[in-house]
């Protein structure tokens, strides 16, 4: 089980939580909890099926800006693109 805090300040707004409840209702194994008083929404994975970087993107693509809170499961982390260079 995969768990993520995210604060975003849109989730007091009626039309921004109905767009993210049509995103995140076709993510297999995707539960999810909005809390409006806190501006946070509690998200539980069954198994990796989305990146931090992707949890992200539907969260900007409904009109969020989204924070994450906490510490980043490493299954969901994409990881670094970069080689570090040798002495």
């Amino acid at each position: 089980m995969l768990e993520l805090e995210v604060y975003s300040t849109g989730v007091r707004e009626t039309a921004k939580v109905l767009a993210l409840d049509r995103e995140l209702s076709v993510v297999p194994g995707l539960r999810y909890k909005i809390d409006p008083n806190h501006s946070l929404v509690y998200l539980e994975l069954e198994a990796p099926t989305l990146t931090v970087t992707q949890v992200r993107e539907v969260f900007r693509r409904c009109g969020m800006e989204p924070r994450i809170v906490g510490a980043i499961p490493p299954a969901m982390n994409p990881g670094t693109k970069t080689q570090r260079l040798s002495n």
